[in-house]
């Protein structure tokens, strides 16, 4: 069973002083795979968000009627690792021209999404998504939602560190999907085109 976690709606601090920040990208195992091992992160959760029905399962989810998109709730400290950067590193780790899910992974609940949990993190979001769309990286419209946070549900144990419990299933997902080839495609072809750092 999953267990409900309402990201706070008052502000992104924590009580033990990290901040959090919540990313939807398709699988969410790809997204946790992104932020977990960056420096300042101490934690990047599987969950669900933005749906109307309680705990909901990954059966549930993933048959698309529920409103719930896979994400991940990222707990960092904004000493060591800014919001500004987990923007660019979501933005790197996704298609965002993409309106219908991510790869091979079809329907509403694969949709990316930014869910800010004040009002800083909005006005960041919005600029982080100004700068991609003027960077031409994409010919496409960037179609990825910034929307206000809501209940965060953790996903079933199976779906936490999945790409550290059962990295060669995960690696085979993530080539297999196409998520690999294409963002090193086009951030190579953004860096020789609009100078945007390439990811190191």
């Amino acid at each position: 069973m999953t267990s409900d976690r309402l990201a706070e709606g008052s502000g992104a601090d924590s009580v033990d002083g990290l901040s959090e920040a919540i990313f939807a990208g398709g699988c969410f195992w790809c997204i946790e795979a992104a932020f977990q091992n960056m420096p300042g992160v101490a934690d990047a959760i599987s969950g669900y968000t933005g749906g109307t029905v309680e705990n909901p399962t990954y059966r549930e989810v993933s048959k698309g009627t529920t409103g719930h998109v896979e994400a991940v709730l990222v707990r960092f400290d904004p000493n060591e690792v800014t919001y500004e950067e987990l923007l660019d590193q979501f933005w790197r780790s996704i298609d965002p021209t993409d309106p219908e899910g991510q790869f091979y992974d079809r329907g509403s609940h694969y949709a990316t999404a930014i869910f800010y949990l004040n009002e800083e993190q909005r006005v960041l979001a919005e600029a982080s998504k100004r700068v991609l769309e003027d960077s031409g990286v994409f010919d496409d419209p960037i179609v990825t939602a910034i929307l206000p946070a809501q209940p965060f549900c953790v996903a079933e144990d199976f779906h936490q560190d999945y790409f550290e419990k059962y990295l060669n299933q995960y690696k085979a997902y993530s080539v297999g999907s196409g998520r690999e080839a294409f963002l090193e495609e086009t951030w190579e072809k953004g860096q020789e085109e609009s100078g945007v750092p390439a990811e190191d």
